[in-house]
């Protein structure tokens, strides 16, 4: 009898932690944009922002965060997926057209690599980052007010060198979910 009540609880105790872990491993985001080829899923956790962004590309990725002027003021993280090893950058916007490592400027990596994928013409990168860091480079983000996104992909190339193939700005409501395209 005892042994047959220890093997149900192991196998509940299984069957949960199987749940927990493929909740974890899928991480679930709780919104998600789409525009064109791109996509922006997020969650607020805490005081930091969990990050997947996609696009029909074999190159890099990148989001930006509430720019002043075309790109100037924004806080950027770029990714790529080479040999299936993922790679991000940390940057600041710091010309209108024209964004610079934020150590390179006397600033920290704030973002955190989670992960990278590279499937069927598709890159797809997670990362996590604090809404408000020490770094002066990486702007407070308030998940309940508007938030200027940019997004942005480039050609099928693994460097942070190339160019955009494909941008855009959306009026983002962390908090809601709720956006809307940037006219410009």
């Amino acid at each position: 009898m005892k042994t047959r009540i220890i093997i149900s609880l192991i196998v509940v105790v299984c069957v949960a932690l199987l749940s927990t872990v493929s909740g974890v491993n899928s991480a679930e985001y709780d919104y998600e944009v789409k525009a064109k080829k791109m996509s922006f899923g997020w969650k607020v956790v805490g005081d930091t922002l969990a990050v997947k962004m996609s696009a029909k590309t074999e190159g890099w990725v990148g989001i930006g965060f509430n720019p002043s002027k075309k790109m100037k003021d924004a806080n950027f993280v770029l990714g790529y997926v080479k040999k299936g090893e993922a790679k991000i950058i940390d940057e600041f916007g710091n010309e209108p057209t024209k964004h610079t490592s934020d150590k390179k400027l006397g600033g920290t990596v704030d973002a955190t690599l989670v992960g990278g994928t590279e499937e069927g013409g598709i890159t797809t990168i997670e990362f996590t980052m604090p809404l408000k860091s020490a770094d002066k480079y990486d702007p407070a983000i308030d998940v309940n007010g508007e938030t200027i996104v940019l997004l942005a992909y480039g050609p099928s190339r693994d460097s942070f060198k190339t160019k955009h193939k494909y941008r855009t700005a959306l009026k983002v409501n962390l908090s809601t979910g709720a956006s809307e395209a940037v006219k410009k």
